[in-house]
């Protein structure tokens, strides 16, 4: 099992979101589509040569984001992680996966 974690501007958040479920992530035992959102402030500023979906050139810019986090089944991650890039809206996505241990065997 793996847990992804992406961070996504609040208004698009929905729509990834929902491209990541539908993808198979989400899921726990006889529930779907679960995940915990939480809002913060992104920053960044894009250099030459890149296409913002928001922001100016050299400019700095703070945007209201999401980091969502939700748990993934090692044999859906790929597909999952496709998913989310095809849908976010930004050129360069920010995401993380990390291994969950079983508590079980510990």
């Amino acid at each position: 099992m793996k847990k992804i974690v992406f961070f996504v501007p609040v208004n698009d958040a929905e729509a990834v979101k929902n491209a990541v479920f539908d993808a198979g992530a989400g899921r726990i035992g006889d529930y779907d589509r679960c995940c915990f959102q939480l809002e913060g402030q992104g920053q960044f500023r894009p250099l030459a040569g890149a296409n913002p979906h928001i922001g100016s050139h050299g400019e700095v810019e703070k945007v209201r984001e999401l980091r969502v986090e939700l748990v993934c089944e090692d044999h859906l991650v790929k597909t999952s992680i496709e998913a989310l890039l095809a849908a976010h809206p930004y050129e360069e996505v920010a995401f993380e996966v990390m291994e969950i241990l079983d508590w079980q065997t510990l």
